[in-house]
């Protein structure tokens, strides 16, 4: 997977994978059009995932979507959704859920935030930088009741947390290791 970031609102980065050889294209906004508008700041830590993590597993152009696997702690629906539309990884159990990946020692709004990209011979593992996720997200997302005011304040940081991430370079969002 290619990432291009061409800049700007009127030429949004897209992540580029090949089926079968074939070229495929995605912008985030195809990602939440996959998913829908539940999670948004998932789908936005996916594709920054995808565009610093994927250029790492094959530098000489696209990867084979089909052939991507990823392993994360992070359990959202929005980032299993985006990483399904573009690498087909959750329908075809290539794409799994670890807990154990979680590191506490980055404090709670970081720790689940660690992705396992592999491809071929390669493997990059992506850590979330701090300053992306906030307290009060997880404070409300991680209720399992919430009152009115608190659903309506959730949507909000749900959309403030995409756009912060979308806003921001893939490697000021995630750092990256490549293990080959």
């Amino acid at each position: 997977m290619q990432a291009r970031s061409s800049g700007g609102p009127g030429n949004p980065a897209t992540l580029t994978v090949l089926d079968g050889g074939h070229a495929i294209e995605f912008t985030f906004e195809d990602l939440v059009r996959y998913h829908g508008p539940g999670s948004p700041g998932g789908v936005a830590h996916a594709f920054k995932v995808m565009e610093r993590g994927l250029r790492l597993l094959d530098p000489a152009g696209p990867p084979e979507r089909r052939e991507i696997t990823v392993t994360t702690a992070f359990g959202g629906p929005g980032a299993r959704d985006a990483f399904e539309c573009v690498t087909r990884a959750v329908t075809e159990d290539r794409y799994a859920v670890y807990p154990s990946l979680a590191r506490p020692e980055l404090g709670s709004t970081r720790s689940r935030f660690v992705f396992r990209l592999g491809y071929r011979t390669r493997i990059a593992t992506l850590v979330l930088r701090s300053g992306f996720v906030t307290e009060e997200f997880l404070d409300l997302a991680g209720r399992e009741t919430r009152t009115p005011q608190q659903g309506v304040r959730l949507t909000q940081l749900k959309q403030e947390m995409a756009t912060r991430v979308m806003s921001a370079a893939a490697s000021d969002v995630y750092d990256a290791v490549l293990e080959t």
